[in-house]
């Protein structure tokens, strides 16, 4: 064999040696994501940890001609960060009458986004809320069936779903009230919303601020009958035959007979301000009632226990104060909604406040992520930017914030 054969040869061998080497190590460093009726402790920290809200996703036509943002850059910048679990994909907050255009609007987008990462669970909301625009949808029959009722055709019923006593009623607006989760007609409203999201290829559900719709009834029945009925369904009809239910838990979480109601919790994160420092903000245990070493254990949906639920922390919108700006205390940052604060900070603040915040929380309570800003709406506009995009600005998205290759390094970290 001649020398240069030789090299040839050790050559080709150096190569198939590094190859097989760097296939070891992808291999090693994949995550499993892989759950079918139920899911492990391990594969649910998997989706937790690279959990993004990315409000509306599910929603072309209100991302594309209302809010300045693309789709297919949306599912981008989704692949390039590697996130898996997509918070608060579609929803309704009241405009009951939207569901079937929205539904119909958002099957297309499941599929693309499922085609570009099948591993990707997408999750809906059904709020706190129910509107007299309820009362525009049928009953069908298969919600009779489920609860074991007479056929009627009829639509829902608005007032059938409020506290009887005048309780939350109006909260929101007039004819825009908190339902009661003891009352048949609202269980059935939350299951057949439940199920059509699952139709439409959705795996999980956050239910909102469950406690303030369970006032009048403290061992959660009218709660443990409705998901008991949602889980059931999934079990049939989702993509992996499981639905992922999570809820805002002030109280640390809702446990009966030492089972848990949810597959994981969720809530604000709960900024408390630097006075000496404007417009800074910091993590703390304890501060108002974040959720910090305070997640409630006990035996999962998927049958494994815990002396903590895995939770998912966000930068919250629930509309700023009246003083923007301003150090007011109670709930607010700097008199702002988390995700306002946040988007008013400069570029280089937001960058740093991410990887500070998913460091603090890993170290603090390693039950605990961050569930980064993706797309949420911004009650006090940034230079006329009312939608928080974190994307790389481009053509597609002129109006970007631009923490997407952050939230990347985050996941990528060792």
């Amino acid at each position: 064999m001649s020398k240069r054969t030789k090299r040839k040869v050790l050559t080709a061998i150096s190569v198939a040696i590094c190859l097989a080497t760097t296939a070891c190590q992808v291999r090693a460093a994949r995550r499993d994501y892989a759950f079918d009726g139920k899911i492990s402790r391990k594969v649910l920290d998997n989706y937790l940890s690279r959990a993004i809200t990315f409000c509306e996703i599910l929603n072309p036509d209100r991302i594309e001609k209302q809010l300045k943002g693309d789709v297919d850059d949306n599912i981008r910048m989704l692949t390039n960060t590697g996130a898996k679990f997509i918070g608060r994909a579609i929803y309704m907050w009241g405009g009951e009458s939207r569901l079937d255009g929205l539904l119909e609007r958002a099957r297309p987008v499941v599929e693309k986004i499922h085609a570009a990462d099948p591993d990707i669970i997408l999750q809906a909301a059904a709020f706190e809320i129910v509107s007299k625009q309820v009362e525009t949808l049928k009953i069908p029959k298969w919600v009779f069936d489920e609860f074991r009722l007479d056929f009627e055709s009829r639509s829902f019923d608005y007032e059938a779903m409020l506290y009887p006593d005048g309780h939350r009623v109006d909260r929101w607006r007039s004819g825009s009230s908190v339902p009661d989760m003891s009352r048949l007609e609202t269980r059935m409203w939350f299951f057949y919303l439940a199920a059509r999201y699952i139709d439409i290829g959705v795996e999980a559900i956050h239910f909102g601020q469950v406690e303030i719709m369970d006032d009048k009834d403290p061992d959660h029945i009218g709660w443990r009958d409705m998901m008991a009925r949602v889980r059931s369904y999934a079990a049939k009809k989702a993509r992996r035959h499981i639905l992922l239910a999570d809820a805002h838990v002030p109280s640390g979480g809702i446990v009966h007979d030492g089972k848990l109601m949810f597959d994981f919790h969720s809530f604000p994160l709960r900024i408390d301000e630097v006075v000496a420092e404007p417009q800074k903000g910091v993590l703390k245990v304890g501060y108002l009632d974040s959720i910090f070493n305070r997640s409630k254990g006990g035996q999962t949906p998927s049958s494994w226990t815990c002396d903590s639920l895995p939770y998912i922390v966000e930068l919250d919108n629930f509309g700023s104060s009246r003083r923007p700006g301003q150090n007011i205390g109670m709930h607010y940052i700097w008199g702002y909604d988390e995700i306002c604060w946040f988007a008013h900070q400069p570029k280089e603040y937001r960058d740093y406040w991410l990887k500070y915040a998913w460091d603090w929380i890993r170290k603090t309570d390693p039950n605990g992520y961050l569930q980064m800003p993706g797309a949420r709406t911004l009650a006090n506009p940034v230079n006329g930017k009312n939608w928080y995009w974190a994307n790389i600005p481009s053509p597609k998205v002129p109006s970007a914030f631009g923490q997407e290759k952050t939230i990347k390094q985050i996941w990528t970290q060792p």
